[in-house]
């Protein structure tokens, strides 16, 4: 299985995202923000960071680098996807995802190992997690605020396109005011996921609060070598 993991200026998180893939056997592929190849690969990671240092907006300049250009329509025609932190930013910056991401509602940047509920475990990159299930990832972002319209929030919901949700105690709320306490979505067809907190931070013991990022990559290893 070979997986792309783009870097854009300012991507800080693929080397964690390549290290993720190998630690399930797949052989991670480095893309360039500028490469117009996406180089036979079977799935694609965009990975956290500040791709081009977030000065305008994020993922706002990323989505027109020569990559997107290759990349978004492999994703439209139903090459795997995931987005983390910066690269769900990107996604949605690109309308492979809706909605937005926006300034954590308490305009603090944010570090802190977070609880979420599996929503989805149907999609590309979930299919080794439980329906429900509870896992526990690091989340490290400053604008994580998941928004939409109203319309948009009830298709997600009624179309089961949410697929982790915040899990927050009574009487507390969710780490950056992410509406419906909404962690993370995908597209129609399953294949492309956008998420703020950080498996890849997940998948080795002695580092990360837990081993609850490695389902992310063994579901895409299971469902290449099953297509």
């Amino acid at each position: 299985m070979k997986v792309g993991v783009v870097t854009f200026p300012g991507s800080l998180d693929d080397r964690d995202a390549a290290r993720a893939v190998r630690a399930v056997g797949g052989e991670p592929v480095s893309l360039w923000h500028g490469d117009a190849d996406l180089k036979g690969v079977d799935a694609v990671i965009l990975p956290g960071g500040f791709s081009y240092g977030d000065y305008l907006r994020c993922g706002a300049i990323a989505r027109f680098a020569p990559v997107m250009d290759e990349l978004v329509p492999a994703a439209q025609g139903g090459l795997p996807v995931l987005g983390i932190c910066n690269g769900f930013q990107v996604l949605t910056e690109s309308h492979l995802l809706p909605g937005a991401l926006i300034r954590n509602d308490h305009r603090k940047f944010n570090c802190v190992d977070t609880t979420l509920r599996v929503e989805n475990a149907q999609t590309s990159w979930t299919s080794d997690f439980e329906q429900s299930q509870e896992i526990t990832i690091v989340l490290k972002n400053g604008e994580g605020g998941f928004v939409a319209d109203e319309r948009t929030l009830d298709e997600l919901e009624g179309e089961g396109r949410v697929v982790f949700r915040y899990v927050v105690p009574e009487g507390d709320r969710n780490p950056n005011g992410s509406y419906r306490d909404i962690a993370g979505i995908t597209n129609e067809r399953g294949n492309v996921v956008g998420l703020m907190p950080h498996p890849e931070h997940c998948v080795e013991e002695g580092f990360g609060p837990s081993l609850d990022g490695l389902p992310f990559f063994t579901s895409i290893l299971k469902q290449v070598v099953n297509s």
